[in-house]
């Protein structure tokens, strides 16, 4: 489980850092920075795969995903006695995003590449990578440290052993130095990430892949989509919970019973109502209710991930369905770690009146997210590696 989610300089993220749970809600206003938050948190997420750097180029390269604000704000600029302005900067251009869990922490650091030497000038570089043991990096207990292209891993009796001497600065320590032997620590770390799991939109509307039938195999994890969800919920069935699939049904939409039908390999659902002579099939369904059976397929994954992230799950849901949803999602962080990014008061309402529940509202300040009435002392503690 995660433990500290840390972020510099994203976007309105100046410099956040969370504590987080089981159970992790995170709400606020119209242009808090819940988004900000989500993105950055699969931007982390993108290092794992290589991917961090495109995804930065394609919002617009560095500077745009940049924090756009003053370095730092006076107490003057913070009362209201100054204009907000820029000063001469004392630091280096950086975005930093780091976590860490109950073994291992990690923090990557991109800044601007160096004017003139490529015409790449869009892509940010890696000038710093480290993972340590434990809930706070120090040197003492850093286990992998990457500064610019040199890389070392930390041996057995403590000794530094130089992995590489020459990494690309768009290259992550995941993507090329993933060896068991030489740093076993970048290779647990990277597939931990990998296994993180986010569910942000799933399309309803008539040319849905949800609404389609589909071949069907044995589907232990839903797909970003929904088209496997026939074969999601019959192998949540075969695996053992068809006593639990049926009741997150029936707790939705009382008195329904849901088939899945499987004809020359081709999967599809039937699910059966009170007050209707036919079952209907997915085709037919309402748009909320195709999604709420796809958040049942997603939750009750025979295979629970490390972390499950929910971008918005009330949409297009009927407020009648959010405190069932709200305990599907309570049972699953059981399993699973589980993030729930919302901004629906009666999912937000359902969801803190489970007792796992953490809920963190965020709120703008001068531009920057922050969490309402905490300074920077009440966070958890977090620091970041030097360049």
């Amino acid at each position: 489980m995660i433990h500290t989610l840390s972020v510099a300089n994203y976007r309105s993220l100046q410099d956040l850092a969370l504590s987080l749970q089981r159970l992790n809600l995170v709400t606020g206003a119209n242009g808090s920075g819940k988004s900000n938050l989500y993105r950055a948190l699969r931007l982390l997420a993108a290092t794992a795969e290589g991917g961090a750097v495109a995804a930065l180029a394609r919002e617009g390269g560095l500077p745009s995903a940049l924090w756009a604000g003053p370095e730092q704000l006076s107490g003057a600029m913070r009362r209201g006695d100054a204009p907000i302005q820029g000063q001469r900067r004392k630091a280096p251009v950086h975005l930093r995003l780091g976590f860490a869990d109950e073994e291992l922490g990690y923090a990557i650091d991109f800044g601007l590449p160096v004017p003139g030497l490529s015409v790449f000038n869009l892509d940010p570089e890696i000038k710093r990578e480290c993972i340590w043991l434990g809930p706070v990096w120090r040197p003492t207990t850093a286990v992998v440290d990457r500064q610019g292209p040199l890389v070392r891993a930390r041996g057995d009796r403590g000794a530094w052993t130089v992995v590489a001497d020459g990494l690309g600065p768009q290259d992550s320590i995941f993507t090329q130095l993933a060896d068991p032997r030489t740093a076993p620590e970048i290779l647990l770390l990277r597939e931990r990430i990998r296994a993180w799991r986010f569910y942000d939109h799933f399309r309803t509307d008539e040319l849905a892949p949800a609404r389609q039938a589909q071949l069907g195999t044995r589907t232990p994890v839903l797909s970003a989509d929904g088209a496997d969800l026939a074969a999601a919920l019959q192998t949540i069935r075969e695996l053992g919970a068809g006593e639990v699939l049926d009741a997150a049904v029936a707790d939705a939409f009382p008195g329904a019973r849901l088939e899945v039908t499987a004809e020359a390999g081709r999967f599809g659902l039937r699910l059966a109502q009170e007050g209707l002579l036919r079952p209907l099939g997915q085709a037919e369904l309402s748009d909320g209710t195709l999604r709420y059976l796809l958040w049942i397929a997603a939750l009750l994954t025979p295979r629970p991930p490390g972390l499950m992230v929910l971008n918005e799950p009330e949409n297009s849901l009927h407020p009648d369905l959010l405190p069932a949803l709200a305990r599907l999602i309570a049972a699953a962080s059981e399993r699973a770690q589980i993030w729930v990014v919302a901004h629906s008061p009666a999912l937000v309402a359902a969801l803190e009146a489970q007792p796992a529940c953490n809920r963190i509202t965020l709120v703008k300040e001068l531009g920057r997210t922050a969490l309402p009435g905490k300074g920077w002392l009440d966070g958890p503690h977090w620091v970041w590696p030097g360049r």
